[in-house]
């Protein structure tokens, strides 16, 4: 997902982007307000990225993955929600007030959660990312887990898409009502969970093949540049997650 681009966002140490990110995260989760999560969004994810030079593509993505989430959301909370005001009623559907309020408000934390990760993940380098976070002093394991994470959608994605084209090349029709693309399903699910498997042991072997266990100190060609005034940044930020979610526990023990 990363988008190469020259601009201070995509300059900015990968561990203070992470920080931020998770700041952002946890205020939208911790703090009492219902709008919190599109607040943050509109006033501090969106204009980021616009300044990191990526706003078209990551609005895009965030459309892409939060549309099927929020109309799924919307309705399972809108009419399975217990007694409450209707505002729709057709037969024996009802569409309740209080659910779809409910679904708004949730929608708009989980929203704030993907728009966070999809802007990190499009201004950071995933081979940055690990190396900074070794250079901190993380377990080469977590570091892997981390960056693998952030590269397992794309690379599905990318997969899913090459295996998709040659089913369709051997005939294969994956196009149709739902009983076409029913039949099309297995035949692109298991080559994409084998391949995946594969794939896993033939990381294993590439990275014990280069000293990933080793405890002899490691050096990299890419260097990572770094000032105080981020280091002391990215301390002010963990500053602020740690006191907003005291700040939310106290909150809650008085009320």
């Amino acid at each position: 997902m990363y988008e190469a681009r020259e601009s201070g966002l995509h300059l900015l140490h990968p561990l203070t982007k992470a920080a931020l990110a998770l700041c952002l995260v946890v205020a939208g989760l911790v703090l009492p307000s219902r709008w919190t999560g599109y607040f943050l969004v509109l006033c501090v994810v969106f204009p980021l990225a616009l300044w990191g030079k990526v706003f078209t593509p990551f609005l895009r993505s965030l459309w892409k993955v939060s549309l099927p989430l929020a109309l799924s959301l919307f309705l399972i909370q809108s009419l399975f929600w217990g007694e409450g005001e209707i505002l729709l009623s057709m037969g024996p559907i009802a569409f309740k007030k209080e659910g779809a309020l409910f679904a708004l408000v949730s929608m708009g934390r989980i929203l704030l959660v993907m728009a966070d990760f999809i802007l990190f993940a499009m201004t950071t380098r995933p081979d940055t990312l690990m190396i900074s976070m070794k250079q901190a002093g993380a377990p080469s394991g977590l570091a892997y887990i981390i960056v693998t994470t952030l590269q397992i959608v794309p690379r599905f994605q990318n997969k899913a898409s090459t295996i998709l084209d040659s089913q369709r090349s051997r005939g294969l029709e994956t196009e149709g009502n739902i009983f076409v693309r029913a039949r099309a399903f297995a035949p692109i699910v298991l080559p994409l969970v084998l391949g995946s498997l594969i794939e896993v042991e033939e990381r294993a072997i590439a990275i014990q093949a280069r000293g990933f266990n080793s405890n002899k100190e490691e050096t990299s060609l890419i260097e990572i540049p770094d000032t105080k005034t981020q280091r002391l940044t990215r301390q002010a930020l963990i500053l602020a997650t740690i006191l907003s979610i005291v700040a939310r526990i106290a909150w809650q023990l008085l009320n």
